[in-house]
């Protein structure tokens, strides 16, 4: 498999966690999102939204990383990062949903860079609207995890779910925005946790080979 991706991306962050909690490999092609590499003719043959992640697969090339994710769980089901029962699964594809279609969609690259061009957005109200939907999108993230957590550890239970792959890159972007977090203690005692696991630590941004490229 070929993972596109770019080190600070959240979405591609995602994937990379989920490839390494089930122990696989993916070579990485590396586009460096701020010089506009993404959307060259030859990856937008391959992907024609011309956004990161996209894996190259035997089924195919595929996009968006919750899609890659479910196909990573159905393709390869050890470890499961999705629960047996069916309300379970669906209350982790609900807590997964907060992050991965209601915060970080309206908080990408592509937007930010829409508000400076069209609106004029300097970089104070940049952070402001970044801040405004993180903190909304935590707020009731926080009051779920609460409710299903176990011990604390993890977003469902008290195992690895794709809740909590969707929950540690969303909260290094809050970090990298400069949200105040402290309204969150369940969130961030969570990915305190899987931040000390090696699947997670392995695919941190910083540790990828174009870090800072």
């Amino acid at each position: 498999m070929r993972l596109h991706g770019y080190w600070r991306s959240s979405a591609a962050y995602r994937v990379r966690i989920a490839l390494r909690l089930k122990g696989l490999e993916a070579e990485g092609v590396h586009h460096a999102l701020p010089r506009g590499e993404h959307r060259a003719a030859e990856y937008l043959a391959l992907n024609p939204q011309g956004l990161v992640p996209a894996l190259e697969t035997e089924a195919g090339v595929l996009v968006q990383s919750s899609a890659i994710i479910e196909y990573l769980e159905e393709r390869w089901p050890r470890p499961p990062l999705l629960p047996a029962d069916p309300g379970a699964r669906a209350v982790v594809r609900g807590m997964a949903g907060i992050v991965c279609a209601d915060i970080h969609p309206i908080n990408n690259l592509r937007v930010l860079n829409r508000l400076r061009s069209e609106y004029r957005a300097d970089e104070a109200a940049i952070a402001r609207w970044v801040n405004h939907w993180i903190r909304e999108g935590f707020t009731a993230l926080e009051a779920q995890v609460r409710r299903y957590t176990t011990s604390g550890r993890h977003c469902f239970g008290d195992g690895v779910t794709v809740a909590d792959v969707c929950l540690v890159p969303q909260l290094y972007n809050a970090r990298r925005f400069g949200c105040d977090l402290g309204d969150f203690p369940t969130l961030l005692a969570i990915d305190a946790h899987c931040r000390s696991l090696d699947a997670f630590r392995l695919a941190e941004p910083e540790a990828q080979p174009d870090a800072a490229g």
